[in-house]
């Protein structure tokens, strides 16, 4: 065992193995690393999500948005944020309510539902205050109880260019992040064994960054994103079994 964490030592390699490649998928193309690496986390060990893949998955959007904040839009901010806020709390009640047979059910069927969403192809024009705010909303509550929270948002700003996309949701999931965090302190649900798995995680989202500063020009969206899809949504098909069984 690694001291004063409860996962075996291979565990804790195959956690980091899966979110080096996370890392590496969203630091090259913009998506990837809690859609990949929470279900298989979960599958792993349930201990690892939602806080420690959320204090692992804060590092990343830190990093992007220290890279390309020239891209920062601020008033998206201001009707994404609150919404964040609400859809935490309502998650936090949540997750505290369900047995764990429960919360396997609803955290794989979170994960089809970020899936799903990540699949479609519809996005308004120019992301509008009620459609930010009620993305915002699902997000909040994605985040906080499965930790990917990233879809309800990147769907209605897939329209966006490059830079624009990663700066602004990133801008959003650092302080969303942070808010899931609360939440989930307050129903008693982020301890100090959680966040030691999640500063155990941390090196393998800064490999997987570095190394996607190598990897961004040679990776191809276009095959990568349904290869992501289907690796998390049998993942989450895989969570709903075990919340069966």
């Amino acid at each position: 065992m690694i001291p004063d964490l409860p996962l075996t030592f291979g565990e804790w390699l195959l956690a980091s193995l899966v979110l080096v490649g996370g890392a590496v998928v969203q630091g090259s193309v913009g998506f990837g690393v809690a859609l990949l690496g929470a279900p298989l986390l979960f599958l792993l060990n349930p201990a690892l999500v939602p806080a420690p893949m959320l204090i692992a998955g804060l590092t990343l959007p830190a990093l992007i948005l220290v890279r390309d904040r020239a891209g920062l839009e601020k008033a998206p901010l201001a009707w994404a944020l609150p919404g964040f806020v609400v859809g935490s709390a309502l998650a936090g009640g949540v997750v505290t309510s369900l047995p764990e047979g429960g919360l396997a059910l609803a955290f794989g069927g979170l994960v089809l539902l970020a899936v799903a969403l990540s699949a479609l192809g519809w996005a308004a024009a120019e992301p509008q205050g009620g459609h930010l705010a009620a993305a915002g909303t699902l997000a909040g509550f994605m985040a906080t109880a499965t930790s990917i929270g990233g879809p309800p948002l990147a769907l209605v700003f897939q329209n966006a260019g490059g830079l624009r996309l990663r700066a602004t949701l990133s801008a959003i999931f650092v302080p969303g992040g942070l808010m899931a965090l609360l939440s989930l302190a307050t129903v008693g649900r982020f301890d100090g064994e959680a966040l030691v798995l999640g500063l155990a995680l941390l090196p393998a989202v800064l490999a997987g960054f570095w190394l996607s500063g190598y990897t961004a020009r040679t990776l191809d969206r276009a095959w990568l994103r349904p290869v992501v899809l289907a690796v998390s949504a049998l993942a989450g098909a895989g969570a709903v079994v075990r919340g069966l069984v």
